[in-house]
């Protein structure tokens, strides 16, 4: 009888890995007093700030059920600051604070460490993040596709 080999899935390789990728970025964030996720967000809004929570969402990738406790703790740890929109009462804007921005400054040094950590070259790093927009891209529907 044939059965499914774990080391041969795709998602069994992928969780792997973004659990080994999450360990080493855990070690460099936590003296900065931030989760992985955290920084995931952060980045997007050093990208863009002042942006509504369901754009946030869309560009990281992440639920609004997950972004609404994590914008709380963000704001109360004094990142981020939300505020209603002037002529839609229903949506909120997420700024950057002064210590939200702040981070910005050691975020080139915790994704260059990291990166080193991974052992892999830039090119072989390029051609994996090509494949998992890719896989992103393939596998979610049209209205929830990843900008």
């Amino acid at each position: 009888m044939s059965h499914a080999r774990l080391n041969n899935q795709l998602c069994f390789a992928l969780y792997s890995a973004f659990n080994s990728v999450n360990g080493i970025y855990r070690k460099k964030l936590d003296p900065l007093g931030i989760t992985y996720t955290q920084f995931i967000v952060l980045m997007a809004l050093w990208e863009k700030d002042e942006v509504i929570i369901s754009q946030l969402a869309k560009r990281t990738g992440l639920t609004k059920a997950t972004m609404t406790p994590l914008l709380k703790r963000m704001e109360e740890r004094g990142l981020i600051k939300r505020h209603l929109l002037s002529d839609n009462e229903r949506q909120k804007v997420i700024k950057l604070t002064e210590a939200g921005w702040q981070l910005s400054h050691q975020s080139e040094s915790v994704t260059k460490e990291a990166f080193g950590e991974t052992g892999l070259t830039k090119t072989q790093a390029n051609k994996l993040i090509e494949l998992c927009k890719e896989l992103v891209k393939n596998t979610q529907d049209d209205d929830q596709q990843i900008a």
